[in-house]
């Protein structure tokens, strides 16, 4: 791998190297991971789905993978993942009753071939991805019929964080993520069929500036934006973010804001993808229903 290429304006090897060494605690401080999973595990019961095949993309340590084969008994469920120490940690979720298989794989060249998965549901991965290639291969792999399923992050994700940096220095020091418009374009680029997307926010609090870094790095979400000053950061710096952050004090906490993108689309059932100038889609989750074989 060049160690050059980005991730969408993140060091891809850094990604993998992050999620390897946060592995073995991430679940202990995986607190909105788990909500944004369950949120959008939630949104599946709307349909009646018999897959025969279903992948979690970006599977972490494998307890939604292992939800996903408790959901889908009769399915072939694969955890998929670019951290190889994030699949030996869901061994701890396997059981004779939910085994699924797990694969040590890159969203931009999935090791499986054309359209043959049923589902794929993705929480919370692609936002460390080219959007553009990642949807380009979920199109490639997903059946024609197949339903697609992911969660992301969206700009104003941290932005308290981002903000109090602001007033330290001028450095990268939080990851940018892109708009719900921009995602819903994506998908559209890539063919995929009847894209549904919404936004939600949600806000975890904190004791101190020290306690929001601290879960950020044990979930390896710390700063890996390609270009970035890979220097130590400064004591006085540092002093001066966690002065500014404290302007968003409130009832003694401190806020961290997360803008979570939540989307859904149907395989691209024969259909080129679109141009770059494709029109873009977006409805109500509620309004969702299980297409109609024609």
């Amino acid at each position: 791998m060049n160690r050059e290429e980005p991730f969408c304006g993140v060091d891809r090897l850094d990604v993998r190297a992050a999620f390897d060494r946060a592995s073995a605690g991430y679940e202990a401080s995986a607190v909105l991971q788990a909500r944004v999973a369950g949120e959008l595990l939630g949104r599946l019961e709307m349909f009646r789905f018999r897959p025969a095949v279903v992948l979690d993309l970006g599977s972490g340590t494998g307890r939604t993978t292992a939800a996903l084969k408790r959901k889908y008994g009769r399915a072939q469920v694969i955890a998929a993942d670019l951290a190889p120490g994030m699949l030996e940690q869901a061994r701890h979720y396997q059981g004779w009753f939910r085994r699924f298989q797990r694969v040590c794989a890159d969203a931009h060249r999935l090791p499986f071939a054309d359209a043959s998965i049923d589902v794929i549901f993705s929480s919370l991965m692609l936002q460390w991805c080219r959007l553009d290639e990642a949807l380009a291969e979920i199109r490639r792999v997903l059946r024609p019929e197949g339903f697609l399923a992911f969660s992301t992050l969206g700009p104003d994700t941290l932005r308290e964080l981002r903000a109090a940096w602001a007033q330290a220095d001028d450095r990268s020091h939080v990851n940018e993520f892109i708009d719900m418009h921009d995602v819903g374009s994506a998908v559209v680029r890539a063919g995929l069929m009847e894209p549904v997307l919404d936004v939600d926010r949600i806000q975890l609090t904190y004791p101190d500036v020290t306690s929001l870094m601290r879960d950020l790095k044990a979930v390896g979400a710390h700063n890996v934006t390609a270009g970035r000053s890979r220097a130590l950061t400064g004591k006085q710096r540092l002093k001066r973010m966690a002065a500014a952050y404290e302007a968003f004090r409130r009832d003694e906490r401190l806020p961290a804001t997360y803008e979570v993108v939540y989307a859904a689309a149907w395989g691209a059932a024969g259909r080129p993808a679109a141009s770059a100038s494709g029109g873009e889609i977006m409805i109500a989750p509620g309004s969702i229903r299980r297409r109609k074989p024609s």
